[in-house]
């Protein structure tokens, strides 16, 4: 059989193919294997999440097929993978909750993952650009770019999405997918730095907090989430704004701009009005300060409109509400995000009722299997998406490689 990709999803499927009998061959466009993996994480690779809450993930297709294929593989099964049968120990990085290996380092899991796929028996070609995949009388046929033809009686599609188009991800596996018939949702950049033109915020680059509430307005409700936030020059990012990405991509393609509001800390508007209500001649500066760096403490009084020579005990009411306004409702000006070059994955992509939710066979043509960021589900940052990845890699292998 085939594997067309030898990221995260395309090594767990032909290292668990080839474990089940089948002869495989793994194929790479590009010279370097699993590229995604070793940049992962600075270099560091969360491999998991150290919680798996399917409620985090996003897509356009059931989520009751989705929670079907992430059951298929649970995350403590995961974890003993990684850690009894690749012998690489992992441990929880105690303020993200993120499980990276205790080596800290990428290519201990890349290289893992190689050693495994290689030791069953996967014969690995790199530099193999697959240009077209089609039925056959053998099964499917892969074409090279150079002319030659690989046969197989099945093929796992495993080339990624269209983020990160340094790494070798072209979308591929999406245009496969619609030439052979399938229903693909329309595909955006996720997880993907936000940015603001012109930069009003550019002389905060560089500034990052460690707990940003960030809230986005949907329906009656809002999308949550919390984390680290960091200035840039051209705008903002950090896992609290990655994680908010999808909705102002899906927006701007609806001709909207979604609100984006940010909280600095963790505190309520009930918190920073008593902080602030503080009796004594304190400056209201130096409570900002102590909970924020300097410098966007000093921006959100400016924003705010309060001098920064203003003693708590003589804020004014209005004043206050300001501040208590900027300190945990800040909207966040943005015009556009970095696209798919600094998108962690891709949003949309192969609907999945066009598989079976048992082996990830297309439901149009047998013996065609997909897995990964091909399919149209994400997760938020922090090894979620590797999970999904490792799942849906093992699912397609192991349906690949018959009973």
């Amino acid at each position: 059989m085939l594997v067309l990709g030898a990221g995260a999803a395309g090594l767990m499927a032909a290292t668990f193919a080839a474990r089940a009998g089948a002869d495989v061959v793994l194929l790479e466009k590009t010279r370097r294997v699993g590229t995604k993996i070793v940049i992962s994480g600075g270099g560091r690779c969360n491999v998991l999440p150290s919680v798996a809450d399917e409620r985090v993930f996003v897509t356009d297709s059931s989520r009751r097929l989705m929670g079907r294929i992430l059951a298929s593989w649970p995350l403590d099964a995961q974890r003993h993978f990684f850690e009894d049968d690749l012998g690489i120990p992992l441990s929880i990085e105690t303020e993200t909750g993120k499980l990276f290996p205790v080596s800290n380092r990428a290519t201990d899991v890349r290289d893992g993952l190689v050693n495994a796929a290689t030791a069953a028996g996967v014969a690995l070609r790199t530099g193999a650009d697959v240009t077209g995949l089609a039925p056959s009388a053998a099964g499917w046929t892969a074409t090279l770019g150079d002319g030659a033809a690989v046969e197989a009686h099945a093929a796992v599609v495993a080339t990624g999405g269209l983020s990160v188009p340094k790494t070798g991800s072209d979308g591929f596996g999406l245009r496969l997918a619609r030439a052979l018939g399938h229903r693909v949702k329309p595909t955006y950049p996720a997880l993907a730095p936000l940015t603001a033109e012109p930069a009003p915020h550019a002389d905060l680059a560089g500034v990052s907090v460690p707990d940003a509430q960030v809230r986005v307005p949907v329906g009656k409700g809002a999308f949550e989430t919390a984390g680290g936030f960091l200035f840039t020059h051209r705008g903002y990012s950090g896992p609290a704004v990655l994680n908010v990405s999808h909705l102002t991509a899906l927006g701007r393609g609806r001709g909207d701009v979604p609100a984006v509001l940010v909280g600095w800390t963790d505190a309520t508007a009930q918190a920073w009005e008593a902080a602030l209500a503080e009796p004594g001649r304190g400056l209201v500066t130096t409570t900002l300060r102590a909970a924020l760096p300097a410098r966007l403490a000093d921006r959100l009084l400016a924003d705010a409109d309060v001098p920064p020579d203003r003693a708590r005990a003589d804020l004014r009411r209005d004043e206050r509400r300001r501040l208590v306004d900027a300190l945990t409702a800040t909207p966040l000006p943005w015009t556009g995000d970095e696209g798919y070059k600094k998108a962690e994955v891709t949003g949309g992509g192969v609907g999945l009722g066009e598989v079976d939710p048992r082996t990830l066979e297309s439901r149009h043509h047998p013996g065609l299997y997909f897995a990964g960021e091909v399919l149209d589900a994400f997760g938020p940052i922090g090894g979620h998406n590797f999970l999904w990845a490792w799942a849906t890699g093992r699912l397609a292998g192991l349906g690949a490689a018959g009973p």
